[in-house]
């Protein structure tokens, strides 16, 4: 595994976000530095770089281009921020600046926080806004058992008990109406979800908030 700072790793995602739109491009030291911010001096010192350990190609006059080394960094950066956008505003339903507390989160991600988190989440493909979030090669976990999860992403078939109600004091009260509080329990189908064995009717956005350890007893 490659030991990136935070500055490399903002440097490899805006290079991603710009091959993601523009897949032949050749990206100019001028667009980089309106990108981020900085000057084109610290971005032609940041390429030089990144360069030495073959993650950018620079091309000179031209611009730079991500090797593929470099992309799949840049690629699993990416992917951290995805998953985290979809953590903070479907599960945990932070209202402030999603993108950047995600930004801000993501540098100090190692891949065991990554994998769990991915696995919470149900192994997502596209981001809230539809954007398809960046593939990596892991290992998909079939066996929830143990696991705390949105309900959404529980199988059919599981027995779970809530742990987590991640929502706001007048959802928190609705809920409590069908009967769910901490504690109870929730059997997933393919028809649908029952607490406590009475059938329940939730939207999906609610389903992702209510955060449940799974039993993993079947249920026939």
């Amino acid at each position: 595994m490659i030991e990136l700072s935070e500055f490399e790793e903002m440097y490899l995602k805006r290079m991603f976000e710009f091959y993601d739109s523009t897949p032949d491009g050749i990206l100019k030291t001028t667009q980089l530095s309106e990108m981020l911010s900085v000057s084109p001096a610290s971005v032609s010192e940041m390429i030089q770089r990144l360069a030495s350990r073959d993650l950018v190609t620079h091309i000179p006059y031209k611009g730079s281009r991500l090797t593929p080394l470099g992309f799949q960094q840049a690629a699993r950066v990416k992917r951290r921020e995805c998953l985290l956008e979809i953590l903070l505003s479907e599960v945990i339903g932070y209202s402030g600046d999603i993108n950047e507390a995600a930004c801000k989160m993501e540098h100090d991600m190692g891949p065991e926080l990554e994998s769990a988190i991915d696995r919470m989440l149900g192994y997502p493909e596209f981001t809230p806004s539809g954007k398809r979030i960046p593939l990596i090669e892991r290992s998909v976990e079939t066996s929830t058992e143990g696991l705390l999860l949105p309900i959404r992403n529980i199988p059919p078939g599981s027995e779970s008990v809530v742990e987590i109600l991640a929502v706001d004091s007048i959802e928190k009260r609705t809920l409590e109406s069908f009967g769910i509080t901490i504690g109870s329990v929730i059997i997933t189908s393919e028809s649908g979800i029952s607490c406590n064995g009475s059938p329940v009717e939730m939207s999906e956005s609610i389903s992702k908030k209510i955060l449940a350890r799974v039993r993993g007893t079947k249920i026939d």
